[in-house]
């Protein structure tokens, strides 16, 4: 067991990073890695089942204890009006189980505008889902007040604060719309939109992270 001399030796706590898609994963591998190199990039598979299970076993890890954890990859916006390639900055994820509040979303907003500028940033709640929504769905979702739907990013940050307190962000790529609704991702502009958005704002959470170490007033 480390000693507190040891634990303060320690370097920068690390960034998990988790996605659930291969052309996600892609997508940021193709983005590289920051000057510090300080993010594990981790593909949990599809659902909210697969993200739950692998982001335990991820923060299982000894040197991940005290890991910052972003839920990031595509989405479904819920209001009219948005577009595939438009960003999501979820304030809190919800699910059956909970909800979690995320860490520094303005901050993390305004980084991806940077990062992506011309693209629209949403703020709100994103929702999970154990399935893809279409139709009416969308509409009843929206009535809670979401913004938008996935199916791993609420399920990711409820098992990454399941064991305590640490700080957790969600940033998602908008692929599919009310008035852009799609059949498949990778067959569509919209995907490759997509993909392009997710690949630029690699150097946002860089940002966010970083912020997360810097002392508190």
């Amino acid at each position: 067991m480390p000693t507190a001399g040891g634990d303060r030796a320690r370097g920068p706590d690390p960034l998990l990073v988790a996605c659930a898609l291969r052309i996600e994963q892609a997508a940021l591998r193709s983005a590289g890695r920051g000057p510090a190199g300080d993010h594990v990039l981790l593909r949990t598979g599809m659902g909210p089942r697969a993200a739950e299970r692998a982001v335990g076993r991820a923060l299982d890890r000894p040197d991940m204890d005290r890991a910052a954890v972003l839920a990031t990859g595509f989405c479904a916006g819920l209001v009219p009006g948005m577009n595939p390639g438009d960003l999501v900055v979820a304030e809190e994820t919800r699910d059956p189980r909970a909800t979690v509040t995320c860490t520094g979303s303005a901050l993390l907003a305004e980084a991806l505008t940077r990062a992506a500028p011309g693209r629209t940033v949403h703020r709100g709640a994103l929702t999970g889902s154990d399935h893809v929504v279409r139709g009416q769905e969308r509409a009843q979702l929206r009535a809670t007040g979401a913004v938008a739907v996935d199916m791993e990013s609420a399920a990711t940050l409820w098992t990454a604060t399941r064991g305590g307190d640490r700080p957790v962000a969600a940033v998602r790529v908008i692929v599919d719309a009310p008035e852009h609704e799609l059949v498949r991702i990778g067959t569509v502009r919209g995907g490759i939109s997509a993909f392009r958005v997710l690949r630029a704002v690699l150097p946002a959470f860089y940002e966010w992270h970083r912020s997360l170490l810097l002392p508190r007033r």
